[in-house]
């Protein structure tokens, strides 16, 4: 959650006025004390004259920042401003790249302003984890042309033009009495002053009596001028900060401090008390008081209010919404009229506010556009599409905003099969019929052009796309042309019904067979059927001859008749396929033959590839043959379109390429369709309503970064074939822009080493590295410089000509290519630059260098200078043994590098640095240290009462440092257990104290220094000590005295908030008891005070001292011989910041 900065008051500084802005009168008694986020601020009372240009400046320092903050300029409450940017607002943003101070200005214009403009301004700066506001009252004030301290006459000059702007429906002015010439001059009253001193009651009155209209207006300002200066709360140390900002569902703790710990407080909020629960959690902790709210809502957006008393503190809290996360984008549209569009997208939380907007205007009023929730999708749903639906739509919450495009097309209405031609006889049913795309056209049947109108013999039915119309009992009027108009197309479907009138005349006779056909003959062109895959086949031949002959189909080059006659006479056909019959007289098979008299049907139902080849029909009896042959053409839908991929791609472009289909359907490939997804989406695209020919295409308007799949159809006269396989995810990218701020680090005679910064732009693509490339100045032959692609920012081009004048260009490369190159604004002269050698010698090895024995020693000592210097070590004035120290030395720096350091390594190390005669040297101390080596001659040179004195010699080895003191050890010889007497003794002497009378004791003591106590055996006192009462030769002096301060506690003033110590020494024998007092009260266990005494130095510490910690402390010593006190006063001044709460007082004595 972000943490709140408090708004502080103002104290000091006047604040700078508006750049530029001469009529803004800032008021100068107040300003504004810059702290949180904010360099500069708004100040926090601006009077603007009305008509003229006011500027608020607002500066942001983002050194602590993670990322670029974010400024809202708001007016009132919640009021957001950048929604009314335009002529009378303008906001601005700038930042200066080229200061190293990461200083982010924002700036709010306000053109001409008017008495609307008025009112309470905030400028709220966020950030990723921190938060920051500033508040401003803005008053606005007529133009003053004479008297500008007459405010009666400023007062109503402002109200005639506020009447005259604001039209008849405000009102109008009587200046009759204006126009009126006094009899008499009098003196011009003061109506503020009457206003003042005159009753609520009386405000109306008065304004009648001079002319006042605005009487609100007035009172308002009067208000303002009445107004109580505010009264210092005696309540509150410190009172709520002015505002606090919370995310919505995260935890916000209200803080302030009161003066007594002990005192109760209220919460309210927007005026309620509040009452304790677990989401509003109270609590006192000494002077603190606190208010917990958990897991805040949008109705914890309130005022709350710290009420002690009568004193109140004020605070309001600012709930924000999170933003919101689109999680699943929106899909493109590609639809024909009357198709149902669903815009689909998801968010990151339920409930969350989605807002759908075209490219034209909001479709919320609209009844065909319809708004779906459900948990986290959102949809957009429009019913029927028209052409005035096409356009971009957007989804926009508080935290994203997604896209897609909806493309409407025409709706074609296709004809799938056609009304044929009918030859009836008398009585006989006719039966028209046509099949349409679309299952929901009507249509209306014409005869001869008249209407045809439904009756017993005359029916019309439309199930699905079948349209039907059913002629009953065929009478010779009903022959004529029959028209099918689908309502709203400009199309039209006709047949012709032919009336066949019969006559048959019975004469016996011999006639041979004949094959009534379209067509006859054995020309296969002129006898082809074609036949789409699927559908059915019914070939209905007339027969005749007499007897009634024998009929035999057969398909295949060779023909086998088997002549079969029925039981009355009528032809019996058998059937044949592939030199195979093809199956008996009845209707059983896919593939059959059925027969009556006078006719001969072959039928096939549901027709498939195979059933392609030359049918052949033979009819005989005994008065001749006939024979005809039929090819049947089985076409179809295309086998879909291979290997479909991806070869090049745009920044929102893509070429595809495919092959043809390996099988066609039988006839010729038209072209094909195309069609795009996003990966993880189901829905498809189309990309082309007309059938596109090549087997290329270019497919544009993608976005750049997200992942798309392609698939194709071919397209021939049948129809559409299976979409082909997806093409593998390609991603529309671009080249990155050129590099940046390409410029020369170093140059040698044969090298020159170039920096920049990466492109501006990188895009999806990302950045695989640079290639760096030179030529002579006038050429234009660019040498690449590296072989491999370079991924720092930083390239030394090697092997270049001495004195030659050569140009640098630098390129980006990723995956869609190299970007346009980055060049020298001039050409580089290839030449070595003399620079004086220089040692910039570490801080740290400035003074002595002193490790442990057996540690690594690895220094670094950079330099630098051109050409390339002469490193050379020197240890004690003589070169460094190669076996004892390993040197390296580069162009920058020389590294000394010791694995294991020994005594010997020991010394003053100088560092010669030399190019051609000029020369530099740096001197560096390295002492190598380790423990040092035990004390000797250890020995006691007294015993007395319970004490025996110590001495001993320094050790031989003080480990080549100085020793820094002596660690003593006892041992009584009953339990042999030692124990530490002292540690870090810095004589050779010590007085080992507190031994028991008739023991023996063995002493031991350690030497130490840097590295430690010696590790060698210890220097043992060669005999044991048996201590004997020794009986004194003088009589012991009496030490016993009453307590006695030697140093007293003295007055002193801190500040609020930092911890803080007083201290004093006092002596007595018996050790007295110390008591501590504060106003006469005994301090007594409270954890805000530690008393400490160390050896008669007594401190008495207060932690965070506040205002209510101030007084008289007093500090009394008690023994049995008498007493003795000491007194100082502490005064503690607060400063209104929250400052660190730590301060120390210590007091030493002898």
């Amino acid at each position: 959650m972000p943490e709140p900065v408090p708004a502080e008051k103002p104290a000091g500084e006047d604040a700078p006025p508006a750049d530029g802005d001469s009529d803004v009168d800032w008021d100068e008694s107040e300003t504004t004390e810059l702290t949180g986020l904010f360099v500069e601020k708004p100040p926090d009372n601006v009077v603007v004259i009305t008509g003229s240009d006011a500027i608020f400046i607002a500066r942001v320092d983002s050194t602590t920042l993670a990322r670029k903050p974010t400024m809202k300029w708001l007016k009132g409450k919640w009021l957001d401003l950048g929604s009314k940017a335009g002529k009378h607002m303008q906001f601005k943003e700038t930042y200066d790249r080229n200061t190293k101070v990461c200083i982010y200005t924002y700036e709010m214009k306000i053109n001409k302003v008017v008495p609307g403009d008025a009112g309470g301004y905030r400028c709220e700066v966020t950030a990723k984890d921190k938060c920051d506001s500033s508040t401003f009252e803005i008053s606005v004030e007529a133009v003053q042309q004479e008297t500008l301290g007459d405010d009666l006459a400023a007062f109503k000059r402002a109200l005639v033009i506020s009447v005259v702007d604001a039209g008849e429906d405000e009102g109008s002015l009587d200046f009759s009495a204006l126009l009126k010439r006094p009899e008499k001059e009098e003196p011009e009253i003061d109506v503020w002053e009457l206003l003042k001193s005159a009753h609520p009651s009386e405000y109306e009155k008065i304004a009648f009596k001079y002319g006042i209209t605005d009487l609100r207006g007035m009172l308002k300002r009067l208000k303002k001028m009445t107004a109580p200066e505010p009264k210092y709360s005696e309540a509150f140390l410190k009172k709520l900060d002015s505002c606090y900002s919370v995310d919505k569902g995260k935890k916000i703790v209200l803080t302030c401090e009161v003066v007594d710990p002990n005192i109760p407080v209220k919460w309210l909020k927007n005026g309620q008390e509040i009452k304790p629960s677990a989401k509003y959690i109270m609590e006192a902790n000494g002077n603190k008081r606190t208010l917990t709210i958990n897991r805040t809502t949008l109705a914890d957006d309130a005022a709350y209010e710290c009420v002690v008393g009568e004193d109140k503190s004020f605070t309001e809290v600012f709930v924000k919404e999170p933003p919101i996360t689109i999680t699943k984008l929106m899909d493109d549209y590609h639809v024909v009229v009357g198709e149902r569009v669903e815009f689909e997208v998801e968010v990151s939380e339920e409930g969350a506010h989605v807002m759908w907007l075209d490219v034209e205007l909001h479709k919320d009023k609209d009844s065909k556009f319809r708004f779906k929730k459900d948990g986290k999708k959102h949809t957009l749903i429009i019913q029927e599409a028209t052409l005035d639906d096409i356009g971009m739509y957007h989804a926009w919450t508080n935290g994203g905003h997604t896209k897609g495009e909806l493309e409407v097309e025409e709706k074609e209405l296709e004809v799938l099969q056609d009304i044929a031609d009918l030859t009836v006889k008398a009585t006989d049913q006719a039966v028209f019929k046509c099949e349409v795309s679309d299952d929901k056209v009507t249509g209306k049947w014409f005869k001869d052009g008249k209407e045809v109108l439904p009756s017993d013999r005359i029916k019309m039915s439309h199930i699905g796309r079948f349209h039907r119309l059913v002629i009953d009992d065929v009478k010779p009027e009903d022959a004529g042309d029959y028209t099918f108009v689908p309502d709203g197309y400009a199309l039209s479907l006709s047949a012709k019904l032919n009336f066949l009138e019969i006559k048959i005349d019975y004469v016996p006779r011999q006639e041979p067979p004949k094959i009534h056909l379209d067509t006859t003959g054995s020309m296969v062109s002129q006898n082809t059927i074609i036949l789409v895959a699927g559908n059915k086949l019914r070939l209905d031949v007339e027969i005749t001859g007499e007897p009634a002959p024998t009929v035999v189909w057969s398909k295949g080059d060779q023909v086998n008749i088997y002549p079969i006659t029925d039981s009355e006479g009528h032809v019996r056909v058998e059937s044949w396929k592939d030199n195979k019959e093809l199956g008996p007289t009845y209707s059983e098979g896919r593939v059959r033959v059925e027969s009556r008299k006078d006719l001969s049907s072959f039928v096939i139902e549901g027709a498939e590839r195979e059933d392609e080849g030359n049918y052949t029909i033979v009819v005989t009896n005994p008065s001749g043959e006939d024979k005809a042959v039929l090819f049947v053409k089985i076409v179809d839908v295309p086998d879909p379109p291979q290997h479909v991929k991806c070869t090049s791609v745009g920044e929102d472009t893509a070429i595809i390429v495919w092959d043809p289909p390996k099988f066609d359907g039988g006839a010729p490939i038209k072209g094909y369709l195309m069609e795009r997804k996003k990966k993880g989406s189901s829905r498809w695209t189309k990309l082309n309503f007309d059938v596109y020919e090549s087997t290329t295409y270019e497919a544009k308007r993608m976005i750049e970064g997200v992942f798309y799949e392609m698939r194709v159809f071919a397209v021939n006269s049948i129809g559409l074939s299976q979409p082909s396989l997806n093409s593998k995810p390609f991603m529309p990218i671009a080249p990155t822009s050129e590099p940046t701020r390409l410029t020369v680090n170093d140059v040698t005679d044969s090298t020159c080493s170039l920096r920049w910064l990466a492109p501006d732009k990188i895009g999806a693509g990302g950045l695989d590295g640079y290639i760096i490339e030179y030529c002579k100045e006038g050429d234009t032959n660019w040498v690449v410089a590296n072989k491999e692609l370079c991924e720092k920012q930083g390239f030394m081009v090697r092997g270049l000509p001495v004195g030659e004048k050569i140009n640098f260009r630098v390129m980006a490369v990723n995956i869609a290519g190299n970007s346009p190159p980055a060049i020298m604004s001039q050409p580089v002269t290839i030449r070595e630059i003399v620079e004086h050698p220089k040692i910039r010698v570490p801080r740290d090895l400035r003074t002595k260098y002193i490790r442990k024995v057996g540690e690594k020693i690895n220094l670094t000592i950079p330099f630098q200078g051109k050409p390339r210097p002469i490193a050379t070590w020197f240890k004690d004035g003589q070169p460094i043994d190669p076996k004892m120290v390993n040197i390296r030395n580069s162009n920058v720096d020389s590294i000394l590098f010791i694995r294991s350091a020994e005594r010997e390594h020991s010394g003053k190390y100088e560092l010669l640095l030399q190019i051609e005669n000029m020369e530099d040297r740096a001197t560096i101390e390295i002492r190598i240290v380790e423990k040092p080596g035990p004390p000797l001659k250890v020995r006691v040179t007294d015993v007395w009462s319970f004490n025996a004195a110590l001495e001993w010699d320094p050790p031989k080895d003080n480990g080549n440092c100085d020793i820094t003191g002596y660690t003593i050890q006892k041992s009584d010889l009953k339990t042999k257990e030692w124990f530490t007497v002292y540690e870090h003794n810095r004589r050779t002497n010590c007085t080992a104290s507190d031994l028991i009378m008739g023991n023996e004791y063995r002493f031991r003591v350690y030497s130490e220094n840097l590295c430690g106590l010696s590790e060698d055996l210890p220097a043992f006192l060669p005999f044991p000590l048996g201590l004997q009462v020794k009986q004194n030769s003088y009589k012991e002096m009496d030490l016993s005295c009453v307590p006695k301060f030697t140093q007293p506690l003295v007055d002193r003033t801190v500040v609020a908030g930092y911890s803080t110590a007083i201290s004093c020494a006092v002596r007595g024998f018996p050790k007295p008891k110390i008591v501590w007092m504060k106003n006469k009260m005994i301090i007594g266990e409270d954890p805000k005070f530690l008393m400490q005494n160390n050896q008669g130095v007594l401190t008495l510490k207060i932690r965070k001292p506040s205002t209510f910690d101030g007084g008289k402390y007093t500090c009394l010593a008690v023994n049995e011989l008498g007493r003795d006190e000491v007194e100082c006063k502490l005064d503690v001044k607060g400063n209104g910041k929250d400052l660190p709460e730590v301060t120390r007082i210590y007091i030493s004595a002898t």
